[in-house]
């Protein structure tokens, strides 16, 4: 959960893995209010495999860039670029804010660096394949 005196509170639950909720079958809410995202998995592209995200009638997109150190959330208007330590357990998160930068595009940012988001990358998404068609049987 993320909050604070200019924030609005955006929550994300789900299955932990690895101590962090994972993407899969996660419930988000941005400033009191249900959102919705989507992922393309198994796509060779960062780009085709971002996060797509829509809350508070926006549409973001939440992605690695260049390692898995670096997150990207952006929408038309703006772009938050997240940079962490180290890829796990960091002793520091930071960002950049471009564009017309807000209270929940900052709120959004922060909440997803404490998200398991390895899947998002190539390596990641093979790895956690076998998972994912594990959790797709398990569900019929």
């Amino acid at each position: 959960m993320v909050t604070g005196e200019n924030i609005p509170m955006s929550s994300y639950k789900s299955l932990r893995y690895g101590g962090l909720p994972r993407l899969a079958e996660g419930k988000l809410s941005v400033a009191g209010q249900h959102a919705s995202f989507i992922r393309k998995t198994l796509r060779v592209s960062r780009g085709a495999r971002a996060l797509k995200i829509w809350a508070v009638g926006r549409e973001y997109r939440y992605r690695e860039e260049r390692n898995r150190r670096h997150h990207v959330l952006e929408r038309p208007e703006s772009r938050i670029a997240m940079v962490r330590s180290q890829a796990s357990d960091p002793k520091s998160i930071s960002g950049t804010a471009y564009g017309a930068v807000d209270s929940v595009d900052i709120s959004l940012a922060i909440l997803f660096e404490g998200v398991y988001t390895r899947n998002l990358s190539f390596r990641g998404a093979l790895i956690s394949a076998p998972g994912r068609f594990l959790d797709g049987v398990a569900s019929l």
